[in-house]
């Protein structure tokens, strides 16, 4: 990052600041519906994804911390916010996949990872234009959507959807962020000690200017995550499905030429 140009620079603060406010406000989406605005910048994921890993752990680790303090003042009907025995079964079905897809980030090329995520998101901005989320009803299709989501989360960071489309039908709807939370956590540890191991720039000068924006993005994000678990946004959803399909379509026709 540090031969980009000021108005790159620019335009990942202002990137960074959208990772923040999704990442607070769904408890997922910051990966997948910043990375590849991030990469029509700068073509290299492996330089922005360090960035997000560290990002979301210090931010998720926060927000776990101060909604449980909150949860357990307060009496809530959960004592905790993170639904713990579903995340022990979550992680023993996607651990090995998350492992592969570490070792695939790293080994990949630059270009053929870009063009695994764009068509990744390409997917995903479909199903929310079309309002047609992905959904399991059944226990091989959740381990199926687990595994999956597993690999993806462990190649680019952006398997949320399919993950919550199993996470969503099995635990409450006021533990489902925290539990996220507590789980990218963990998968974002496993990633980070891949990249220290693998000698991976982890870009922590670029923290210090990043952090900020991440957290000026993550306080709007909060007050936001109030309003979303009062109401459906579709609209916002089909939004933001449009938005991703144009850039994935930018950034694979780059990629591709």
């Amino acid at each position: 990052m540090a031969d980009l140009a000021l108005y790159q620079y620019v335009l990942i603060g202002i990137i960074f600041i959208w990772s923040g406010f999704v990442r607070s406000g769904l408890g997922f989406g910051g990966a997948v519906l910043s990375l590849p605005f991030l990469l029509l910048v700068h073509n290299q994921a492996l330089v922005f994804l360090p960035l997000i890993s560290v990002q979301l752990l210090i931010f998720s680790s926060i927000t776990l911390i101060l909604n449980n303090r909150s949860s357990q003042a307060t009496g809530r009907r959960h004592a905790s916010t993170v639904n713990w025995s579903y995340l022990r079964y979550m992680l023993g079905i996607m651990i090995v996949p998350k492992l592969l897809g570490v070792f695939g980030l790293i080994t990949l090329p630059a270009d053929t990872l870009s063009i695994i995520i764009f068509s990744i998101v390409s997917v995903y901005a479909i199903s929310y234009i079309a309002n047609k989320p992905f959904k399991s009803n059944s226990k091989f299709i959740d381990a199926l959507f687990l595994i999956v989501g597993g690999y993806i989360s462990g190649t680019s960071l952006i398997g949320a959807p399919l993950i919550i489309a199993v996470a969503a039908q099995h635990i409450a709807r006021e533990q489902l962020r925290d539990t996220l939370f507590a789980l990218w956590f963990i998968f974002v540890g496993i990633k980070l000690g891949a990249f220290i191991y693998a000698g991976i720039d982890l870009q922590l000068i670029h923290h210090l200017w990043l952090l900020p924006c991440a957290a000026i993005g993550h306080v709007i994000g909060l007050r936001f995550h109030q309003h979303m678990l009062k109401a459906e946004t579709p609209l916002f959803f089909r939004f933001l499905g449009l938005t991703l399909l144009v850039i994935s379509l930018l950034g694979l026709w780059k990629a591709l030429s």
